[in-house]
């Protein structure tokens, strides 16, 4: 099993194993709704089931209350929809009409799932008995100790497609954002209570999530924030549905999925805080139909990516004194083509761009683009100044392929935005800068963090120069030596079987 981060939830390679059952049985397409569908009832049943335990135990009779469980945002299961009796039925031809029968029940009670959960574990095409074996794999599967405020959902489901695309050769999906990532963004946004936050390309909801925990951990309250949300693709809208469902998080996510640019479903919102992850460098995103558009107040962006399409669309909902913290490729930092240059260059002369944070390699599931946060404020407590961070260095690996921010890490990059604004920041050569406008527009308004930061600062270790570099000589002759020695012995090697090199 996985060691417990904020990487790993700790039982994705369970999840996978249960995957892998399905292998070669059911179209690639159909992954998504069988395996997101038994996590979402795998887990609900797992927190209600605890719950419900406790309650029988405290002998008041109010096991069967939905009341008891939705004050503790702990999602009431019906009965025809719990584990235990899926479970029974996992090696029986009805399985499959079982389970539908479990979405169909949930849905009845919840308005907001209506036509939202899969129905499709029924299908003649689904061989039953390996439907049975892959709930066998969630019934042995322990969810007991997972925490509330992680994007499981979406974590667990990335995980499987993505294996699943590197089986096939293929990209993996977009919609999750790694928790090192939104926990940053979070920690140094802060959100507070009564607040609109608004995510235009919302994915799983992961953003939501970790801002209510947020809100809840400095104000002791849940529900303190009014949600908005949009997003384009069909099946991960209705999994930010049930993601967000589960947690008793009321949100608009709009009447429908749809594509931000071209049908915006908040039109008129102004958040106070913005947070996303948009795809990186999307194309093509619908230029030709919106080049007289009112969210390009700073130039039309080009046709060939929408990166200064999305953050032009977050400035335009943007409320007075509100904030964005948002995800881009390191190419909007200092990209030319398509004008913009310009339009990067317009943001910054309207003293927007708070701070800029790049981000360590392997940080993200499925993408390995390097990125950078973009930090954008209306009415900066530092006027005509933003700060740099180059966080590259920071984080640990968990595994081969995986990096992770501590607490500690994050605490690190906020505590050095919490600082700059109050005044009191002081460079560091290598981490942080605060820089003026006047010197990033020297700078031909490129917003690279190397470029202001420096170099880290080496402590002298004392050692004369003269005798560092013929020490240094040395061991390079020696080293030198030894190759020659090696290349000998290879040469030799290959002539005794026939092979002059």
């Amino acid at each position: 099993m996985a060691g417990k981060n904020s990487v790993n939830v700790g039982f994705e390679s369970q999840i996978w194993d249960a995957a892998c059952v399905l292998w070669g049985h059911i179209p690639a397409a159909e992954y998504r709704n069988i395996i997101i569908g038994l996590i979402f009832l795998r887990y609900i049943s797992t927190a209600f089931e605890k719950k419900y335990a406790q309650l029988v135990e405290d002998g008041d009779g109010f096991e069967d209350d939905p009341d008891a469980y939705v004050e503790e945002n702990i999602f009431f299961v019906p009965e025809d929809a719990r584990w235990s009796k899926i479970a029974t039925a996992a090696h029986t031809p009805e399985i499959g009409m079982v389970i539908d029968g479990a979405m169909r029940a949930i849905e009845a009670g919840n308005k907001k799932l209506k036509g939202v959960l899969p129905k499709n574990f029924a299908n003649p095409d689904l061989d039953k008995t390996v439907l049975g074996d892959v709930v066998d794999l969630f019934t042995n599967m322990d969810m007991s100790d997972t925490e509330g405020n992680r994007d499981i959902l979406g974590r667990t489901y990335e995980y499987c497609i993505a294996k699943f695309a590197e089986k096939e050769g293929k990209g993996g999906g977009e919609f999750y954002t790694p928790s090192s990532i939104v926990n940053t963004l979070v920690a140094i946004l802060k959100p507070y209570a009564n607040c609109r936050v608004y995510d235009p390309c919302c994915g799983s909801g992961g953003m939501f999530v970790q801002s209510e925990k947020f809100i809840e951990a400095y104000s002791g309250r849940r529900g303190q924030m009014s949600i908005y949300g949009q997003e384009a693709n069909p099946d991960t809208w209705k999994m930010a549905i049930m993601n967000l469902t589960i947690r008793g998080m009321e949100a608009d996510l709009g009447a429908y999925h749809a594509d931000t640019f071209s049908k915006d479903q908040h039109s008129t919102l102004k958040a106070d805080f913005i947070m996303a992850n948009p795809p990186f460098n999307y194309s093509p995103w619908g230029h030709d139909n919106l080049l007289d558009d009112v969210r390009w107040k700073y130039g039309v962006p080009p046709a060939s990516n929408a990166n200064f399409a999305w953050i032009q669309h977050m400035i335009h909902h943007l409320a007075p004194g509100g904030k964005i913290g948002l995800v881009l490729a390191n190419g909007a930092l200092s990209s030319q083509s398509g004008g913009e240059g310009e339009i990067r260059k317009r943001i910054i002369e309207d003293d927007l761009v708070e701070g800029i944070v790049a981000l360590p390699p392997q940080l993200f599931y499925s993408v390995t683009i390097p990125a950078t946060l973009w930090f954008i404020t209306k009415g900066k407590k530092q006027a005509g100044k933003t700060l740099f961070v180059d966080a590259r260095q920071i984080g640990s690996m968990v595994d081969r392929t995986h990096r992770d921010f501590s607490e500690e890490d994050v605490a690190k990059i906020a505590d050095t935005f919490a600082a700059f604004q109050e005044g009191t920041l002081e460079d560091v050569k290598g981490f942080c800068a605060v820089v003026e406008t006047a010197e990033i527009a020297k700078q031909d308004y490129i917003l690279t963090p190397g470029r202001y930061v420096g170099i880290e600062e080496k402590e002298d270790d004392g050692e004369p120069f003269e005798e560092k570099m013929g020490r240094l000589t040395s061991e390079l002759s020696e080293m030198f030596a030894k190759s020659h020695e090696l290349e000998e012995e290879i040469r030799k090697k290959l002539g005794a079987i026939g092979y002059e090199v």
